[in-house]
């Protein structure tokens, strides 16, 4: 399963929006004895990669059993990055020295989803209906 994006992956990402901001979903299932090698990655981005590049994170919490989701959907942690734009993620990946801790996350994890999105009401972006605030 894949844990990182590919070269492809991320070109194709911030060309669909390079300078608008995004917020990160990341849904993160870990390896055996993962968590402490995640807390290692995490601990230098929180504290390194994201002021440096102008992300924060929003929110970061544990798992639970599902509400509403196909079976073998749980996920063991959830968390939303707020970063300025697609391209200050590239950036921020792209840093050699995230690079470097990055290899924590990769052994940390058996299956990550990273799902980009943005917020509703750009002026370029139209609601969809029934959201309030819609035409």
């Amino acid at each position: 399963m894949a844990v990182n994006p590919r070269q492809d992956d991320l070109r194709r990402f911030v060309a669909e929006d390079p300078d608008g901001p995004v917020v990160m979903l990341n849904l993160l299932r870990f390896a055996e004895g993962g968590r402490e090698a995640y807390r290692r990655y995490s601990r230098a981005v929180v504290e390194t990669f994201l002021p440096r590049h102008g992300g924060e994170v929003l929110y970061a919490g544990e798992g639970a059993g599902a509400l509403v989701a196909e079976e073998g959907q749980e996920w063991d942690a959830v968390l939303l990055v707020r970063y300025p734009s697609r391209a200050a993620f590239l950036a921020m990946v792209s840093d050699p020295g995230y690079r470097e801790v990055s290899e924590w996350r990769a052994v940390a994890l058996t299956e990550a989803v990273l799902q980009p999105t943005r917020p509703w009401g750009r002026p370029d972006r139209p609601r969809p209906a029934g959201v309030p605030g819609s035409t």
